[in-house]
């Protein structure tokens, strides 16, 4: 494919796609957008009659800064590999790549970069919608990062004889502690998430005490707009609050 069927190419893709120089690339703005407003932009390179098309590792990129975790799940990284698969998409150094092949069509080939760049990055409203199992998981690889010792849904008894879960059992030189996970997408379910966590704090009271005694920590998933400052001081009393949104202090409280 010549630089001159190339071009023809792009203008019969119409008004909607304008082109431009950078880099070494030609880059192509298309009408589609992420998630958040950012317009996808996807690139193009001929060498040796050979062209490529990329959207140069933004989609991903875009992907991860919607994440406070370092690293994606297993389960994200699968649903990745099923959008490429479906769209006939090859990942390469985090970027989605396809080459325009003898007798392909090079519109129809963008065309497919640019829908498996919208289904990757709509997997942000997966994780937008993840429930509380979804975010201890990126819990679990932050403590995996910071290198915490943790042992991870431990049932322990209460005083009054019930049995409550915790969602991890950390471990540091200088403390250990017990984290309750709080998060939901609804803001109705809130409460009785923080009424939950409460209970649980107060019928495990006594293990605070004592020469070994362990912190409580309360982690509300803040990156969700649904607690009310109700919410946090229903809690404080009985453990220390953090917030996934802060990451850092959460490691932090846990080594203190």
């Amino acid at each position: 494919m010549s630089t001159l069927s190339t071009n023809v190419s792009i203008k019969s893709l119409g008004e909607l796609f304008t082109t431009s120089p950078i880099n070494g690339y030609t880059r192509i703005r298309t009408p589609f957008l992420y998630p958040d407003g950012d317009v996808i932009d996807l690139f193009y390179s001929e060498k040796a009659e050979v062209v490529t098309i990329t959207d140069l590792g933004e989609t991903l990129r875009w992907l991860r800064m919607q994440s406070l975790s370092p690293r994606r799940s297993p389960k994200q990284e699968k649903l990745i590999e099923d959008v490429c698969l479906n769209h006939g998409l090859e990942r390469y150094k985090g970027m989605l790549t396809a080459r325009v092949k003898p007798g392909d069509n090079f519109s129809s080939v963008l065309m497919r970069v640019a829908q498996g760049a919208l289904r990757v990055a709509d997997l942000w409203f997966t994780m937008r919608t993840r429930a509380v199992e979804s975010v201890s998981e990126e819990v679990e690889l932050f403590l995996g990062e910071k290198q915490v010792a943790f042992e991870r849904g431990e049932r322990l008894v209460g005083r009054s004889g019930r049995t409550w879960q915790v969602d991890f059992h950390t471990r540091t030189l200088r403390k250990s502690s017990l984290v309750c996970v709080l998060g939901t997408g609804s803001r109705a379910a809130a409460r009785s998430v923080c009424e939950h966590v409460l209970a649980t704090w107060y019928d495990l009271n006594s293990l605070k005490v004592g020469p070994e005694g362990m912190q409580f920590v309360s982690l509300f998933d803040d990156t969700m707009d649904v607690w009310a400052g109700e919410d946090f001081k229903l809690v404080e009393d009985f453990s220390t609050i953090a917030r996934w949104s802060k990451p850092d202090e959460f490691a932090e409280i846990l080594a203190a």
